[in-house]
């Protein structure tokens, strides 16, 4: 459970101290979305685990419809029921976005963005946990040569803590920018030096924007969780010798909190690009990662690659009141509308595994990490890109279970895992 956790980490209770069910607010969203949550729903009540869950509409079909692609109703339900479990949603670009909309709202003014920023900033979501682990007998785990062209397959367990509500994914841009925001800009020596010779309708500018405070937390989370594991090295994975002021202000917090309150455990600067070459050869070296918004995002990917995919790839999304747990994967629409669904769904029953061990229930959350160790090293059962094959129909006949298939083999392992 994450230190701090807000509440109610555990059972709600009523005035009389007598436990009450959770209400857990769903949102499968669009594209695979709903195929995965089905599965994590239902390993959730194989677990035992006892909770309402309240319906949330989130995605691309709202944006169409109603020019918002999570509706303020949703809003209402996270900022009630403070804990939620989210599948994926589609999102395309500006020029698509406006094509697609509805066209009685073509002139109210709508304007398409990310529901998933749109959700973390709303709500201050901004400590982003993605945990990177192997399981044994995954064929899809990174190997390397070794010694004498043995193959090795090193054990991989790290945790990445991402900045999650600022940075470049900040949405402060602008093309063809203001006046007041050019001429700003026009005060630094570097845009007038670099920059000066574009013509202002030819000109994007994206920022790139941290805070003292929301640097701080992340890089506190990431120190308290390796204080907690007996981890000895912090690495910070930012571009401080280029990205000076941002990415240098994350390096100092982690520097001066290193020596003011954790002693032990030692920070290690690793540029983003120097980390994602590092990854391909010795991964098992990091443990804890702690990055800005966008470099987060790509070392999280990048590891995931290593450990499966996305489909095993699992996150959360935490603030002091409200707390969301989605996989990392995106909708891949072009799977949504198969007879049967193929996708993989251990990222969405893995993330809700984290959602319980942030609500308290680590032991629960525990036996479902443990069901899927147990389907994974066994081997019976694989999704289609398990076993190698290219998403089709036809995976299915080739020996690669369904979504529900895989489904099914957690619930049937959790039987035989303790209780």
């Amino acid at each position: 459970m994450r230190d701090g956790a807000k509440p109610a980490d555990g059972p709600e209770s009523n005035q009389k101290g007598e436990e009450m069910r959770r209400t857990i607010l769903v949102m499968p969203g669009d594209g695979i979305g709903a195929a995965v949550m089905k599965e994590a729903l239902k390993v959730l009540d194989a677990s035992g685990f006892e909770a309402d869950y309240v319906h949330g509409d989130i995605g691309w079909e709202f944006w169409k419809t109603e020019g918002n692609a999570l509706p303020a109703r949703t809003i209402e339900l996270l900022e009630k029921h403070g804990v939620a479990l989210f599948g994926a949603i589609t999102s395309k670009p500006k020029s698509a976005a406006d094509a697609e909309l509805s066209p009685a709202l073509k002139d109210k003014g709508c304007v398409y963005y990310s529901p998933i920023v749109t959700m973390r900033q709303h709500f201050g979501l901004d400590i982003c946990k993605r945990p990177c682990r192997s399981f044994i007998g995954n064929p899809l785990n990174f190997v390397r040569r070794g010694p004498g062209g043995t193959i090795e397959e090193p054990a991989i367990d790290a945790m990445i803590f991402r900045q999650n509500t600022e940075g470049l994914y900040g949405g402060v841009e602008w093309t063809n920018p203001p006046d007041q925001v050019y001429d700003a800009l026009m005060t630094h020596p570097k845009f007038r030096s670099n920059f000066s010779w574009c013509p202002r309708p030819d000109l994007a500018v994206s920022t790139r924007i941290f805070t003292r405070k929301y640097t701080t937390r992340i890089v506190r989370e990431a120190f308290e969780y390796a204080k907690a594991k007996g981890i000895e090295t912090l690495h910070v994975c930012e571009k401080p010798n280029v990205i000076r002021e941002t990415s240098g202000m994350m390096l100092k917090t982690a520097q001066d909190m290193a020596k003011a309150d954790y002693p032990g455990i030692r920070v290690a600067d690793v540029n983003i690009d120097a980390m994602m070459m590092w990854l391909t050869k010795n991964p098992e070296d990091y443990r804890v990662i702690v990055s800005g918004n966008m470099f987060g995002d790509i070392v999280s990917d990048g590891f995931a690659g290593l450990v499966g995919g996305l489909g095993f790839a699992c996150s959360a999304n935490i603030g002091e009141k409200v707390a969301v747990f989605e996989p990392t994967h995106g909708s891949a629409p072009k799977y949504a509308d198969y007879p049967e669904s193929i996708v993989n769904p251990i990222a969405m029953i893995l993330s809700s595994a984290m959602m319980l061990d942030h609500i308290g229930e680590s032991a629960r959350a525990g036996r479902i990490m443990d069901a899927v160790k147990l389907v994974v090293s066994e081997g019976r059962v694989k999704t289609y890109d398990m076993l190698k094959l290219r998403g089709c129909p036809e995976v299915l006949k080739q020996g690669a279970a369904s979504t529900a298939g895989m489904g099914d083999a957690v619930v049937e392992a959790l039987g035989r895992v303790g209780k």
